[in-house]
């Protein structure tokens, strides 16, 4: 997608796609909270970038993380897709969630935690793998289903695979769902002129507010943590959420300011939550082993 849009707007540009494997795709038999997750779906490919093998790293937005490497800064944001959850499965509404004993595979502490906080009854497991490992999952391990970005099911021609969509009431977006992050040495002029086109402000301010709330909240796939701001006339809009492993204690905010000024929405917000409980939820939450109660043949 990346490379189509760099020749739409340099006609003759060539362009040479570069496969890269990172520890997050390789680790697959471990939960991202047990594993750690800095830059596991990145490092490799910032290294390639430093050693100057390749020019541009194409991340989901959602797996960079806060700080990145010295000489290294995220180019451009294209235009955002979809920033919603959707559910894949046997069910076709949410409200089906929450009767019986429904169990649900998601690798997610974000999603896990909503999803209890809304559905207490709902039992979690542990899967992990691409889009069409995790759908197929379903039927080997008899779930009633799990879920997944609608961005990347957008992308991949199956958006019809999806039961229903999570409303945002129910369900926050990750931090840059819906995003791609163009990453570049900060040094290479070249380059950053050939990528500016594809930068989308509103998506950029965006994604800026949310990766800032996250950096205060010292956060990431180790904590249920989420934030989603959209872009209304002179204003960014974020909401957030904060909660517990299991659901229990939950908490979500949401502030307006005045989108020139997306980093300082974003701190202020990480403040409110810490001054409502939030410090206290992530320390236990960064202190908790989930998924270690968990049948591992269920993994």
């Amino acid at each position: 997608m990346i490379t189509r849009l760099l020749q739409e707007a340099h006609p003759g540009l060539e362009v040479r796609l570069e496969k890269i494997v990172t520890s997050g795709d390789r680790i697959l038999d471990s939960p991202l909270s047990r594993i750690g997750d800095r830059g596991l779906f990145v490092k490799e490919i910032e290294e390639a970038l430093l050693a100057g093998t390749i020019d541009l790293a194409v991340h989901s937005a959602k797996d960079v993380p806060t700080d990145l490497p010295p000489g290294l800064g995220i180019l451009a944001y294209p235009e955002r897709e979809d920033t919603a959850d959707v559910f894949v499965g046997r069910l076709t509404h949410a409200g089906e969630l929450a009767v019986g004993a429904r169990v649900v595979g998601t690798s997610s502490l974000r999603r896990r935690s909503q999803l209890l906080a809304a559905f207490p009854n709902v039992q979690t497991v542990d899967i992990r793998g691409n889009v069409e490992t995790r759908i197929r999952k379903i039927d080997e391990l008899g779930l009633d289903g799990t879920i997944l970005a609608a961005a990347g099911l957008k992308r991949l021609g199956r958006f019809a695979d999806a039961a229903f969509v999570f409303s945002a009431g129910m369900m926050v977006a990750a931090v840059g769902q819906g995003s791609l992050a163009i990453e570049g040495r900060l040094d290479d002029e070249r380059v950053r002129a050939l990528i500016a086109p594809l930068d989308h402000q509103p998506t950029r301010l965006a994604v800026v507010a949310e990766r800032a709330l996250m950096r205060a909240l010292e956060g990431g796939c180790q904590v249920p943590i989420g934030a989603h701001a959209v872009l209304e006339g002179d204003e960014l809009v974020l909401t957030a959420y904060v909660g517990s492993l299991d659901g229990g204690r939950s908490i979500r905010l949401e502030r307006r300011g005045p989108a020139v000024a997306p980093e300082r929405l974003g701190t202020d917000l990480a403040a409110e939550l810490r001054a409502a409980g939030a410090g206290d939820i992530l320390a236990d939450a960064r202190g908790g082993a989930p998924w270690d109660s968990m049948d591992p043949t269920q993994t």
